[in-house]
């Protein structure tokens, strides 16, 4: 089992015909996704050779989704280009939009978001690695050798290198899916809708949490694993060793007045019965203690 993507997703790239999206639909062809075609108006009805196969490419989304039935699509566009391009997927009735671009205006996620929640359409990202479940399907940028086999358990993380090295840590293990979020301040999914996925997974055992300094998301997702989650749950938060004051990595990741703190969070996730590392190497043998009691 997995959740959000699976051996039957159909994917489709929006900005396929650049750098990125060329690279990185090589690596998603490579892990075993499902590409179906690409988006370009400007190159519609070309079909670009991509390790050997004939990729189409359409002129809309949504002659992409009649051609296809393609109900996947990640976005690989500059970032004063990616609402337009997620407007679009949303509006033809795409199921998942995976949104790579890093930089998109917030004010730009907040309409999209709420242009999401009006439809059927749920949204991972912006500025986020995508989301992978092993032996079945991959949508973004994440390094699929990194964990290459399935297992039980899921990952949800804010970091794309975070999600890199906790799928190193516990590779020998596996995951149902792994999910980056993205750190931006207003994101699609959230902790808590991944770990609601997840508890509801019968094939996942086990839930990962990567958080960081900044914001409320990890103190609510606490209090949501505490009256909802069943499952063990261990996380890690970055930020330990940040200067009080300054202001760390992800937009997201904003310190102010005492709260958002990594001691913070995680006495808050502790008072949730959630176990802790201070290191990700930590978290990874709390996650494994926590499987094997379980």
């Amino acid at each position: 089992m997995s959740i959000f993507l699976n051996k039957d997703s159909r994917i489709i790239v929006q900005g396929m015909t650049g750098a990125e999206g060329m690279k990185h639909t090589r690596r998603m062809l490579a892990s075993g996704s499902n590409i179906v075609g690409g988006v370009n108006p400007k190159k519609a009805g070309e079909r670009v050779d991509i390790e050997g196969q004939q990729i189409p490419v359409f002129g809309s989304v949504r002659e992409a989704m009649q051609a296809t039935d393609a109900n996947v699509t990640v976005i690989f566009v500059p970032a004063k280009f990616t609402k337009d391009a997620a407007e679009e997927a949303i509006r033809a009735g795409i199921e998942l939009v995976v949104i790579i671009t890093e930089g998109v205006p917030v004010k730009d996620t907040a309409e999209l978001f709420a242009l999401a929640r009006e439809s059927k359409t749920r949204i991972i990202g912006p500025n986020c690695p995508g989301l992978y479940s092993p032996g079945q399907s991959n949508a973004g940028i994440i390094p699929a050798e990194t964990a290459p086999n399935p297992g039980k358990i899921g990952l949800v993380s804010k970091s794309g290198t975070l999600t890199y090295q906790m799928m190193y840590e516990l590779s020998d293990i596996g995951f149902s899916t792994c999910v980056g979020i993205g750190g931006d301040p207003i994101i699609g999914t959230t902790h808590i809708t991944a770990i609601e996925a997840f508890e509801k997974d019968p094939e996942t055992e086990a839930i990962i949490m990567i958080g960081e300094i900044g914001g409320d998301a990890e103190e609510y997702a606490a209090r949501y694993i505490k009256e909802h989650v069943t499952k063990p749950v261990v996380a890690y938060i970055a930020g330990f060793t940040a200067p009080e004051g300054k202001t760390m990595g992800h937009a997201g990741a904003i310190v102010s007045g005492g709260s958002g703190t990594a001691e913070g969070k995680k006495a808050a996730l502790e008072e949730a019965g959630v176990k802790v590392g201070k290191t990700p190497s930590q978290a990874a043998q709390l996650l494994r203690e926590a499987l094997k009691s379980a």
